[in-house]
């Protein structure tokens, strides 16, 4: 007879069955999928705050304008992005997931959202 993953009970029914009961499932499920530590779960906090600023900003056709000061006020941090991407002209964006800036005059950045 098998036993529960979580909690070591004898398990009845299919014998194919991992555990004894859908909150067992759940609470081994809950454990392997967490943040492995305060690290990751704080880097991905301020990532989704950095897409949630980006996101709030007035984009037309896909673009918007605005100031690093203004953007900083709201908490954005530019520490934190997924990726960078260079282009052949040598114009260098960091996307926060599917929203990317680049850094332009003075403290002007232009925003741009990937379709």
């Amino acid at each position: 007879m098998n036993t529960c993953l979580e909690c070591s009970e004898p398990i009845h029914g299919r014998s194919d069955k991992k555990f004894c009961s859908d909150a067992c499932r759940n609470a081994f499920n809950n454990k392997q999928n967490k943040d492995a530590s305060n690290l990751m779960r704080n880097i991905n906090n301020k990532l989704r705050k950095n897409h949630r600023i980006l996101a709030d900003q007035k984009f037309t056709e896909g673009k918007a304008k605005t100031t690093r000061n203004k953007l900083s006020a709201e908490g954005f941090d530019f520490e934190y992005f997924t990726n960078l991407k260079i282009y052949k002209n040598g114009a260098e964006y960091r996307f926060v997931y599917d929203i990317g800036y680049k850094f332009l005059e003075e403290d002007w950045i232009l925003l741009v959202r990937k379709e």
